[in-house]
């Protein structure tokens, strides 16, 4: 009996201990959290662009994961979390897309689309920038009632760029991408990763990283005008 006992609290002891080191910011394969993408995750739309991304959590090849699909469109799904990168540096995810786009460049204004990205936003530090910037994001905080992101990591699928690549975003420079899968080869199949988006950030960007405010799934097609069909699995974060 005593044995029993002994397994039965070295189990538990385990699970938490592996809860501990996680950090699940979508999880989606729930199903005893169906709602989620009403509770936790918000629409996240743009000025201008009046047709949205279609997202909806979907059975697909046994397991329950978020479809998205885009045509001529741009929104994403936020969840506004506030995330120490020192203790959660690494994040993993997997996707699967069914297409890239034809007119998709990754350097120019009408080409900055992506069949599916991952969006980590960060946390205004008034210490990070100088006087001018302050005074813009104290502009836009007086305009909305807060402060925006004070800079983005994308971790985007490309049509045509080499992975491993870090560019700025065409339309803000305090967005920087990160190609981690490219081109007709690596469609139709799930693709699973892992990054250190501390390190990820520091390469980026030559700074130590501010809090994480909020973790995006983005799937867009407003500027190349194409359709794209895109499937996100759960996204945890992780202390290694």
């Amino acid at each position: 009996m005593k044995k029993i006992l002994f397994l039965i609290l070295f189990i538990i002891m385990s699970d938490s201990v592996f809860a501990e080191n996680l950090l699940y910011v979508g999880k989606f394969s729930d199903k005893s959290n169906s709602n989620q993408l009403l509770t936790q995750w918000k629409p996240l739309n743009f000025k201008k662009i009046e047709k949205h991304t279609d997202y909806n959590l979907v059975r697909f090849e046994d397991r329950i994961i978020v479809k998205a699909v885009t045509n001529a469109s741009a929104s994403g799904l936020i969840r506004n979390i506030e995330i120490d990168l020192n203790e959660y540096p690494v994040i993993q995810w997997d996707w699967k897309v069914e297409n890239v786009y034809k007119k998709g460049n990754v350097k120019k204004k009408k080409g900055d689309d992506y069949p599916a990205r991952i969006y980590i936003t960060f946390k205004y530090d008034p210490a990070k920038v100088g006087f001018f910037e302050k005074v813009k994001f104290k502009t836009v905080k007086a305009i909305y009632g807060k402060y925006p992101p004070i800079s983005a990591i994308n971790y985007i699928f490309a049509s045509k760029a080499d992975k491993g690549v870090i560019v700025s975003n065409p339309y803000v420079d305090r967005v920087k991408m990160i190609v981690v899968d490219s081109g007709e080869t690596d469609t139709g199949k799930w693709i699973h990763h892992k990054r250190n988006i501390f390190k990820d950030y520091k390469k980026a960007f030559k700074a130590l990283p501010p809090l994480v405010s909020g973790v995006a799934i983005m799937s867009d097609s407003d500027n190349t005008g194409e359709r794209a069909v895109a499937y996100y699995g759960d996204i945890i974060f992780k202390k290694n």
